[in-house]
């Protein structure tokens, strides 16, 4: 063990998050990390400046501090399941956001044009507003169900913990129409073509194709960045980030603020109305 981690124990730290009821794209993530710092460590002893050295360069390779953070936490958790604690190691200390990259953000304008340009394919066209008009995780899709919009809402499961989402009036309607054309009148309503349900790959890889026709930055548009856009949406017109946070299921109303976080430019404005400069 102390000259590299085995596939099998990989396999078994799999196992144990998914006991956890880890949602599947934590577990992806876990694993995908834990993979790479397996193969960084092949033929290394195990040690807690080896681990430390291996968080150290991925700054070096051009890692943002955050995703280093993402990827020390699954390899800390690997460490745990091994019993090998003694190696973890600390995330970086980061300073809260005052801002957030204008290159990432989503605007009403950027969605709508998504929207318009997948209307020759009418499952994503629905699916964007879907996402985009309730504020939920790309893993929750399952949810939206016939029952769901015929009651105007749904009770998602998730990490042992249940919440109900209301569906607005308008959105209903236009999954129940949906369902009816695809003579879908129970269960799922975003299928594929042979009835399965859509993964995150496909709907993120769907999302992606729409970029060239609809003008919009390709780093701009992934399902949670509809989310995103749900969250600020609804705090204009709320002012109410506890509200906000019980609606998008955070267990913490500072991860809620991570999605408020303004842009540049909004924070240039805010300066300049302070009218400190002569």
């Amino acid at each position: 063990m102390e000259n590299g981690i085995t596939k099998e124990e990989l396999r078994n730290f799999g196992e144990s998050l998914r006991r956890e009821e880890k949602s599947p794209g934590t577990v992806a993530k876990y694993l995908r990390d834990a993979a790479g710092f397996a193969t960084h460590m092949k033929g290394e002893i195990l040690t807690r400046e080896a681990a430390a050295a291996w968080r150290d360069g991925l700054l070096t390779r051009g890692y943002a501090p955050a995703t280093v953070n993402s990827m020390v936490a699954a390899v800390n958790a690997l460490l745990k399941f091994l019993g090998r604690e003694d190696c973890r190691v600390k995330s970086l200390r980061l300073q809260r956001r005052v801002f957030r990259d204008p290159s990432r953000e989503l605007t009403r304008g950027e969605y709508e044009r998504l929207v318009a340009a997948a209307q020759d394919k009418p499952r994503l066209a629905l699916l964007l507003e879907a996402i985009c008009g309730t504020g939920i995780r790309v893993s929750e899709v399952k949810y939206l169900t016939v029952e769901a919009a015929k009651a105007g809402r749904a009770d998602i499961f998730l990490k042992g913990k249940v919440r109900t989402i209301l569906i607005p009036g308008k959105l209903c309607r236009k999954l129940l129409q949906y369902a009816r054309k695809q003579k879908n009148v129970s269960g799922e309503i975003f299928l594929t073509g042979n009835g399965k349900s859509l993964n995150r790959r496909q709907i993120w890889a769907e999302m992606k194709a729409l970029c060239k026709k609809a003008g919009v930055e390709g780093s701009k548009v992934f399902p949670h960045n509809l989310r995103h856009l749900f969250a600020r949406a609804f705090y204009q017109v709320t002012r109410d980030i506890v509200r906000l946070s019980d609606v998008l299921g955070h267990s913490s109303i500072e991860t809620t603020r991570i999605y408020l976080i303004s842009t540049g430019a909004e924070h240039a404005r805010i300066m300049d109305r302070l009218r400190l400069v002569s």
